[in-house]
């Protein structure tokens, strides 16, 4: 096992020295290379769709099959034909006007995007292909190699994409590497040209760490606990509705998922049980629902269970959703139902954790402004979520928070557009990928500024022997 891990290790170190060579030799990267590359990536997830589907289910203990398709596949395809159709746009160099009054002289300024080199990619485990193959589009459209760590929580789906990739990729192109923590700390410490990290908080500490070693830039794809509002002018049999959709998709294991709502105390009764009544209408049954995913593995399991015996202790009300009354204590899976959490309060570990299960917290508040206060003296979140038809107060919980992205009247959906960035806030993350926004993150915004023949410089008195002009300059730009 350790002869393996260092041979991994040896391997990263390898392919990276080579991948930065084959990127200097080929340089500049052509529209046509990238292209390609683009849609070998395409071919690759529509060709082998069903094998993704299938490792991933074995990987959950169970996942649907259309759910990897809608939330991996599809959206990884989708981002890269964005990305191809758009890259040659986004690819041109922006003119900017040279500072007065160079630019009556004849200079002359733009702004040229180049790729940066090599991309590392840390992926999670909770949408092992998607969360590899999305960021990806930004990459390739922007001319990069990349190296790729998927998680070890899911072994078929990093040991079917390892094999998938070199065989659509030369190596120094595009590489997997597979393998615990040894390999992932091993991986976040090389001198790559930039590294994307997509997981828990957490973690993405000792990732920056590692990175800062090598001043390599990073982008961190966090989470943290996404608050849903819900107005008192809120369509709550829609609200409930579509939070139980957010949060039962993928059993809750979303970065993105509504963590906990903020509903009117006269309210909240009503709220819950539109919350129930539409996880039942999406999943009347779950132990044999192939719709229904499982919880990922019995550490998983554990926690989410710990979560709910320490609220019950601390004095909050559990409400299990299960619509079937089905015998899940006698089950040996890892399927979990939606559990309500009422009375929720700030020393229960599912209002100090991002929860990443089928757990959702129900807090009170009187007025609108209470519930953004609340959500202010906490971290900024990934996602904001508000529900309601009051347009006034829409605005001021968007104006007085600040989260990574915002959905209005559902949850979840701001990520599905390819057109505006999707990324986090401080503890959240920092960076943005989507669209050209990926394209911008993956690329080296390069200053070029060409100078006249004209002596503008001793026109404008900038160099010695200082006098006359030099004078004129400072007295004329010197005013308030």
């Amino acid at each position: 096992m350790e002869n393996r891990i260092d041979g991994e290790i040896a391997r990263m170190q390898q392919i990276l020295v080579a991948q930065k060579a084959s990127f200097t030799a080929a340089m500049p990267e052509s529209l046509a290379v990238r292209t390609d590359r683009l849609d070998r990536a395409i071919a690759m997830l529509v060709d082998h769709a069903e094998d993704f589907a299938k490792a991933v289910s074995e990987d959950f203990g169970h996942r649907s099959r259309d759910q990897t398709l809608m939330t991996d596949i599809l959206p990884s395809v989708s981002a890269l034909k964005h990305a191809k159709k758009h890259m040659a746009s986004w690819a041109k160099g922006e003119k900017r006007k040279p500072t007065f009054p160079l630019g009556l002289l004849g200079a002359k300024a733009e702004v040229v995007y180049q790729p940066k080199g090599v991309v590392g990619v840390v992926a999670p485990w909770n949408f092992p292909v998607g969360m590899v193959f999305v960021p990806m589009a930004g990459i390739l459209a922007a001319g990069n190699r990349a190296m790729i760590k998927p998680s070890e929580f899911t072994e078929n789906v990093s040991a079917l994409m390892a094999r998938l990739v070199a065989d659509y990729f030369d190596e120094s192109e595009m590489a997997v590497f597979t393998g615990g923590p040894e390999v992932g700390i091993a991986f976040s410490k090389l001198a790559f040209d930039h590294l994307i990290f997509t997981g828990a908080t957490s973690v993405g500490r000792h990732i920056m760490r590692a990175a800062a070693d090598n001043l390599v830039p990073v982008t961190l794809e966090l989470g943290g606990k996404s608050p849903t509002f819900i107005g008192r002018s809120a369509d709550k049999a829609l609200a409930g509705q579509r939070v139980a959709m957010g949060k039962l998709m993928n059993a809750g294991q979303i970065c993105l998922a509504p963590d906990y709502l903020l509903v009117a105390a006269d309210q909240e009764e009503e709220v819950i049980e539109s919350v129930s009544k539409g996880a039942a209408s999406l999943y009347p049954t779950l132990l044999a629902n192939d719709d229904y995913t499982s919880v990922i593995n019995t550490r998983n399991f554990d926690r989410l269970q710990g979560y709910l015996a320490d609220a019950r202790d601390k004095g909050a009300e559990v409400i299990e959703v299960n619509p079937g009354q089905e015998d899940f204590a006698s089950s040996n899976g890892h399927k979990m139902p939606l559990h309500i959490v009422r009375n929720p309060t700030d020393d229960m570990k599912v209002m100090q954790e991002e929860i990443f299960g089928p757990v959702l917290p129900v807090k009170t508040y009187k007025t609108i402004d209470d519930a953004i206060d609340y959500v202010n003296a906490h971290d900024r979140p990934l996602g904001l979520y508000y529900f309601g038809q009051n347009k006034s107060e829409e605005e001021r919980v968007l104006t007085r928070t600040i989260s990574g992205g915002v959905t209005v009247n559902d949850v979840l959906f701001h990520n599905a557009m390819e057109d505006l960035p999707f990324g986090g806030i401080g503890p959240s993350g920092m960076g943005n990928y989507h669209g050209i926004d990926g394209f911008r993150t993956f690329s080296h915004a390069r200053a070029v500024y060409r100078q006249p023949k004209l002596d503008v410089a001793g026109l404008a008195g900038f160099k010695p022997p200082y006098g006359k002009a030099t004078a004129k300059t400072l007295a004329k730009e010197l005013k308030k």
